[in-house]
């Protein structure tokens, strides 16, 4: 019996992830993978949505109806939120953009999906830790452990280059140079490269932990492993710090409040900076902003800086200047020039 005939849904999706994300667009593995658990949700809900085997459906099956029905339940359902939920469209859109120039005649089927909105979401307030909550942490760590040289040294790395966790789980010790000019090479979204500036602090961390672990200071694997010897994965890290959160704790209760994860250490250090005087376009360029504007949002957050200003500025209800009184022209002069 000669096997079925693959249908339009199937040949799209199989040039869409095979073909047309990691070879014409070059996607990375992790956009990629991400797609794909889209899918995999879609596909499994869609099915059971039609009560039809997965391997059964047809483009005509995935419209704007269950689309949206898919997105109702990801938040219901499966407790996602519309952060979330709007990652999971972004990846339906770009598989019926792919569509509408691969099949010009799924065009319209294609444009009633992608009309399809994004959901509004709640801007959170950027959570961030102190420069003596950092300390505290740091101090928290256990470093006569097995384990602790390697958790303070990926903390330290974490806070001093503001990099995301995916950079620092990727980062090589052939990325790092130890000699001045030290700064460690991080490749972020889109595979772009930037050099991060090393602190004499930070450098002296990480010879002490390559001498410690007699790693190779040019070996092309990641730097950062487990007990096992494996790569640290981002959750990983994210227990980590979050032990060493718990821990310091007892000596800064204002942990306790933070609501922490690991890009949180990457928002400290940007009001790190900004509490240090550095510019928005040079915060920008150091944590890999595809545009200052985003980098604008740390402007806000810097409770200090707010409380300078407000001490600066007039409080409501105070009294008037008493009016200059001037006895001659050179006089008033005077008083112009000293404004």
């Amino acid at each position: 019996m000669r096997p079925p005939r693959p249908n339009a849904l199937a040949c799209s999706l199989r040039d869409f992830f095979a073909d047309h994300l990691p070879r014409c667009r070059g996607m990375s593995p992790h956009t990629v993978r991400s797609y794909r658990d889209t899918f995999a949700l879609l596909l499994r809900f869609v099915a059971a949505h039609h009560r039809r085997a997965a391997a059964d459906l047809e483009l005509a099956h995935i419209g704007p109806t269950e689309v949206i029905a898919f997105l109702q339940h990801l938040e219901d359902a499966r407790g996602n939120t519309a952060a979330t939920r709007n990652v999971r469209l972004a990846a339906i859109h770009a598989f019926f953009r792919y569509l509408a120039t691969r099949d010009p005649e799924y065009l319209e089927h294609s444009q009633r999906v992608l009309a399809v909105p994004f959901k509004r979401t709640r801007t959170r307030a950027v959570a961030y830790l102190d420069y003596e909550e950092i300390a505290a942490v740091l101090a928290a760590v256990d470093r006569t452990r097995a384990d602790g040289e390697r958790d303070y040294a990926l903390l330290v790395t974490m806070f001093n280059t503001g990099a995301r966790v995916q950079e620092v789980v990727d980062l090589r010790p052939c990325d790092l140079q130890l000699l001045r000019p030290a700064h460690a090479r991080l490749v972020g979204k889109g595979r772009k490269e930037r050099l991060c500036p090393l602190w004499p602090e930070t450098t002296h961390v990480l010879r002490a932990y390559l001498a410690a672990r007699a790693i190779p200071a040019d070996a092309a694997t990641p730097l950062f492993r487990n007990h096992r010897g494996m790569p640290l994965t981002r959750f990983g890290v994210r227990y980590i710090l979050a032990q060493a959160c718990v821990r310091a704790q007892s000596s800064c209760p204002s942990l306790a409040r933070k609501r922490l994860h690991p890009h949180t250490m990457r928002h400290s250090t940007a009001v790190h900076l900004l509490k240090a005087g550095v510019d928005l376009v040079t915060i920008s360029h150091w944590l890999g902003h595809a545009s200052v504007t985003t980098t604008h949002r740390y402007a806000s957050v810097d409770l200090e800086t707010k409380r300078a200003a407000i001490s600066k500025a007039k409080p409501v209800g105070t009294a008037p200047a008493a009016p200059a009184v001037w006895q001659t022209d050179a006089s008033v002069l005077t008083w112009l020039e000293a404004l």
